[in-house]
């Protein structure tokens, strides 16, 4: 795994995490960059869980961990968050259920799903839950936008978050929802968040027919494949810097290559070092 600077520099709020057992005057400047490819869900939540409390237990210490960025496509599986209901699972077969410790209700990871999690120290950085949570809706609105405004297309269709209900939603031409194409859920303790992000890109969408997606019953779930040609997307990969010299795992097939990937990651680098400050959020009737 590599290190590079990109942590602390996200836009500070007022409003931070505030636990008195750690030290106030702690700084950080690394990210660790990690791909994970046909992770198992339960082993990687296992390990994310043991990192963020090592990392509790050394800052307690005075010791400073740097922050870390997973990319993860995970085998097949249904995950329920802690207030997550049994009613929103409609079909059981033979792809796992596993109870986990993020917020929100039931959802799915598996092949074609960019998963991003964010292990990152808030109480360091001088984020808010909110902030953490624009953040990562935001990485994500710009990439998709990105990707959606250069498909020569006849209709437009542009990606945007909603404050009644997190993740991000696309819409078309005429400001009507089609459905959601990315989800979040992050848990936080004692300052330092994991879990994450998840994007559909070229995922079955049938998976999600045996659930209510995030609890909410017939929410029309979307792919970015659908809407564009994931293969014409330019990577980043191509900048002097690219992302596998950074510590980016490419493998072939997998969404690790696909250019989307590429950019996702750097917005939220670019995010971290302080050159794209997070923007105001909007009312669920603003483009």
């Amino acid at each position: 795994m590599t290190s590079n600077n990109i942590v602390p520099n996200m836009t500070p709020n007022t409003s931070t995490i505030d636990d008195p057992t750690l030290p106030a005057d702690c700084t950080s400047n690394n990210l660790i960059l990690r791909s994970l490819i046909n992770a198992d869900y339960q082993d990687t939540h296992n390990e994310m869980l043991q990192i963020t409390l090592d990392r509790i237990d050394k800052k307690r210490q005075g010791i400073i961990t740097p922050d870390q960025l997973w990319v993860v496509e995970h085998n097949d599986v249904y995950t329920l968050g802690q207030a997550g209901k049994e009613e929103h699972i409609l079909q059981r077969g033979t792809t796992p259920i596993i109870h986990t410790d993020r917020g929100g209700q039931v959802t799915w990871h598996g092949t074609g799903q960019l998963v991003v999690y964010w292990l990152i120290d808030l109480h360091n950085t001088g984020l808010s839950v909110r902030d953490l949570v624009s953040h990562a809706e935001q990485s994500i609105e710009d990439v998709l936008n990105k990707a959606l405004s250069s498909q020569p297309s006849g209709q437009e269709f542009y990606a945007k978050s909603r404050r009644d209900a997190p993740g991000v939603y696309i819409y078309n031409q005429d400001d009507v929802m089609l459905g959601k194409i990315a989800s979040l859920g992050f848990k936080i303790k004692h300052g330092f968040s994991y879990h994450g992000i998840a994007l559909n890109l070229n995922c079955d969408l049938a998976v999600f027919n045996s659930i209510n997606p995030c609890g909410y019953a017939g929410m029309q779930m979307l792919k970015l494949a659908d809407f564009v040609d994931l293969d014409k997307v330019p990577s980043a990969a191509s900048h002097p810097d690219n992302l596998s010299q950074q510590g980016l795992q490419i493998i072939e097939g997998s969404v690790s290559e696909l250019g989307i990937t590429h950019q996702l990651i750097k917005n939220i680098m670019q995010r971290e070092s302080g050159d794209i400050a997070l923007r105001a959020l909007q009312s669920n009737n603003e483009k």
